[in-house]
């Protein structure tokens, strides 16, 4: 799914659509994932520089980031969502604290230094946001862009005082735990008690909203609010990976148990433990179906999803 340029958003089956092109959200997804491999390959070292390559020519000179790219190499000329660009924060801060190598560190610092401020009303786009420059600040505990970004993020991720609906927004929508997440990461590194409690109290009412019968019932890909039918189809790889991540942080604040094996439970959605009770995971490609359907999967095997499924195994392996 990669060449010189960087990752291909869609496939059809396995193979690259490449009339679809390449985007910044992708490339960043997987700037993360190979971040966070402890011991990584010259080949994942080599993948690594290609992605951040990706993001260094997607950065505009005011720290924003264009997120389509043809298949020829040309860019799009509109800036990319506040969400792409969010995303590229978390990508860059993760390579600044973990990348491979260390011009890929010094490049990932100085390319989240570049962004302005940095205002959304977007609660995804914040929380991704937080989420890279806690990244910076778990290396760099006193680096004032990183920790401006993480004041100024937080602050628009609201959880609302209704033991019903805490959400801070109308209906959930995708990449869901990652709010929940952000309170934690934001909390602990603040230090504020009260944004980890409310991240983990929100946390565990997206958990029992998403579980059913003993496994995880995601949020479909339009969203969902009370009164709709549940389960909802199609179900996305990107709600276990968000999910994985906020419960794997949760453990390492709490030390319960009861995080590790949610963990453990977004894991098993890929391989059949989810309402469809079909695979999604293809242990034969290393790649993942596109989204899970009432009775099968979408066998396409796309950039998001397939890292999604990386992620989340990657989680599972190392509790």
């Amino acid at each position: 799914m990669t060449d010189h340029r960087g990752l291909w958003e869609h496939a059809l089956y396995t193979t690259p659509r490449t009339e679809h092109g390449y985007c910044t959200d992708d490339n960043a997804r997987a700037l993360i994932v190979l971040s966070r491999v402890p011991d990584p390959s010259p080949d994942l070292v080599e993948l690594a520089g290609i992605y951040l390559a990706f993001l260094q020519d997607a950065q505009l000179p005011v720290g924003a980031f264009i997120n389509r790219r043809s298949a020829d190499g040309s860019w799009s000329t509109e800036v990319g969502s506040d969400d792409s660009h969010g995303r590229a924060l978390w990508a860059l801060g993760s390579v600044a604290r973990n990348g491979p190598a260390p011009w890929m560190r010094e490049a990932g610092l100085d390319m989240f230094d570049k962004q302005e401020d940095f205002h959304s009303p977007s609660p995804r786009a914040n929380a991704f946001a937080v989420l890279g420059a806690s990244e910076v600040l778990l290396s760099l505990p006193d680096h004032p862009p990183a920790r401006h970004v993480l004041e100024q993020c937080v602050g628009h991720l609201l959880v609302q005082e209704d033991d019903l609906w805490p959400w801070p927004e109308e209906r959930l929508a995708y990449d869901n735990a990652r709010i929940p997440e952000a309170l934690l990461a934001a909390g602990v590194l603040l230090p504020n008690d009260g944004l980890v409690e409310a991240g983990l109290r929100l946390l565990e009412w997206l958990v029992a909203t998403e579980t059913q019968d003993g496994h995880f019932s995601f949020t479909p890909v339009g969203g969902w609010a009370p009164g709709e039918p549940r389960p909802g189809f199609d179900q996305q790889p990107v709600e276990a990976a968000a999910m994985a991540d906020a419960c794997t942080r949760a453990f390492s604040i709490t030390a319960d148990d009861r995080w590790k094996d949610r963990v453990e439970r977004a894991a098993r959605w890929f391989v059949g433990a989810n309402d469809a009770g079909v695979a999604l995971y293809d242990p034969q490609t290393g790649g993942c179906g596109d989204g899970l359907t009432p009775e099968r999967i979408n066998l396409n095997q796309g950039a998001e999803s397939t890292l999604a499924a990386l992620a989340v195994l990657q989680l599972a392996q190392a509790l």
